[in-house]
């Protein structure tokens, strides 16, 4: 008896022995070390820790996928194959998908036509003002038009004025869309003819700025640009210094009536709102005529909306930046109205019809060449405003390990917020946000959700993808905090 125990006890230690030398290989074979394992089992620990104590994420769905940047191999994850509310981490699909299909190269543009011909100073024909996506259209770019004209020796034109929005169908709000959204900038209008107040680009929306009057008056109300295409009721009223600013600036639905309501302080500072106009179609128009009325251009017919005929003359054709740095500003500020656009004119490219439907049909077509489960998302619009958009952590890093080997992820890196850049169009939404951190990443946020994705260097140099996304938070604002102390375990560890 006692000697078949030895022999078992032998034959024990061999199979031990063999265990651990094949385990011992299979680490050698992944590149891990024990060390490496170690740091990633401890930086597991630490997150699940943070994940189960913070009391602000009790009640809430907190959804977290980590891979390797160089192998894509996920060395954390917390419910990441859960369908969440990306917010605007869904422009990570859009910008990639519009850097696929249309190429870093790819200009929206603006069109100045007629069809017909001059005389004398005079154009006999109607004049169309064609949009064919460009989100970036100012109103000097706008006045450009009047100008060529009148260089071009038209003094009048002897038919209609008419705007061209037919790039694009007329389907102006995606349906995911709350009605509360609807009149702020972020809510804009999708038109195919659109012009942005600024160099934020917000298409489709007018700056609506307050100022103080003496106290007991009303205050004074600037609109930017200056349009007749929106009307302001002024019902505020300037109270005495050290009072309490109660003012509230809004667009009435199905309207341009903005109603300007409340208190502001004598001594406060002016009050800004990017407003959205309703059918920036005609907002485009107004400023168009009025630019023509500048330029003593005279017309006989109407100013009106219609289709431009196949056969006009381009007179005047404004190009928007390239893609490459379009995507500056829509990533950077988190611009969902060139992510609609953007959208649109995917499908416009691909299947001849600039709508959400074939828009976003494009969209999952290019998800599914990069490796992503289409079956396991649900689109709904490409800036992540709808509260119908479901993503899970896992494919958003799937995304962003594929990228990396696009020809075009120069760009898409550069157009990410970096962590601590004070400069807006670099730092973007995360300006004042981790800077101590090397992360380059893209915010989200609505009602109840905050995620962020993107890339992390750690203390080690290795590289890092992450996708962290918190759903049914009480107060979406508290997840900033929370996904930047994530972040920097992430970064502390490995």
């Amino acid at each position: 008896m006692f000697a078949m125990n030895v022999k078992h006890y032998r034959f024990g230690i061999i199979v031990l022995v063999f265990m651990l030398l094949m385990t011992s290989t299979a680490i050698n074979k992944s590149g891990d070390s024990a060390a490496e394992r170690g740091d990633e089992y401890m930086m597991a620990e630490e997150l699940e820790r943070f994940i189960n104590n913070e009391p602000k994420l009790q009640g809430a769905i907190t959804g977290i996928s980590i891979r390797n940047a160089a192998t894509g191999e996920k060395i954390y994850d917390h419910m990441g194959d859960t369908r969440l509310r990306p917010a605007s981490n869904m422009k990570l699909l859009t910008a990639a998908a519009a850097l696929s299909v249309l190429g870093k190269d790819y200009t929206l543009s603006t069109q100045l036509l007629t069809d017909g011909s001059v005389t004398a100073g005079r154009l006999n024909g109607n004049l169309f003002l064609k949009g064919m996506g460009d989100p970036t259209l100012l109103p000097e770019d706008i006045d450009m038009f009047a100008k060529k004209l009148k260089e071009g020796g038209i003094d009048t034109v002897d038919g209609d004025i008419i705007a061209d929005d037919t790039w694009y169908d007329d389907q102006r709000l995606s349906s995911g869309l709350i009605w509360g959204d609807e009149q702020w900038y972020y809510g804009a209008q999708i038109s195919a003819l659109t012009v942005s107040p600024d160099k934020d680009y917000d298409a489709g929306t007018v700056v609506v700025e307050v100022q103080p009057g003496d106290a007991g008056e009303k205050p004074n109300i600037t609109v930017t640009p200056d349009t007749n295409y929106v009307q302001v009721s002024n019902n505020a009223k300037t109270i005495a210094s050290g009072g309490e600013e109660d003012l509230t600036v809004e667009r009435e639905h199905g309207g341009n009536t903005i109603e300007v309501e409340g208190t502001i302080p004598f001594e406060s500072a002016n009050v800004k709102e990017w407003i959205a106009v309703w059918e920036p179609t005609g907002y485009v128009l107004d400023l168009f005529k009025r630019a023509m009325e500048e330029q003593d251009i005279t017309w006989t017919g109407d100013a009106k909306t219609g289709i431009t005929p196949q056969n006009s003359e381009t007179l005047y054709t404004h190009n928007a930046m390239p893609l490459s740095e379009l995507l500056v500003p829509f990533m950077k500020l988190s611009n969902n109205t060139h992510a609609e656009m953007l959208v649109k004119e995917m499908g416009k490219v691909m299947h001849d019809e600039g709508s959400w439907e074939k828009g976003l049909e494009v969209v999952e077509t290019e998800m599914k060449k990069l490796g992503l489960d289409t079956e396991n998302l649900n689109i709904k619009d490409g800036s992540g405003i709808s509260h119908m958009n479901l993503l899970s952590p896992d494919e958003i890093s799937k995304l962003l390990h594929s990228v990396q080997d696009k020809q075009w992820f120069d760009v898409f890196l550069n157009a990410l917020p970096i962590a601590g850049e004070t400069d807006r169009m670099v730092g973007g939404t995360l300006r004042y946000r981790m800077e101590n951190q090397n992360v380059h990443a893209k915010t989200g946020t609505i009602d109840g959700v905050s995620t962020l994705s993107g890339y992390t260097e750690t203390e080690k140099g290795d590289k890092l993808i992450f996708s962290i996304m918190l759903n049914n938070l009480l107060d979406e604002e508290d997840g900033p905090v929370i996904e930047d102390k994530i972040v920097e375990m992430i970064a502390t560890h490995k």
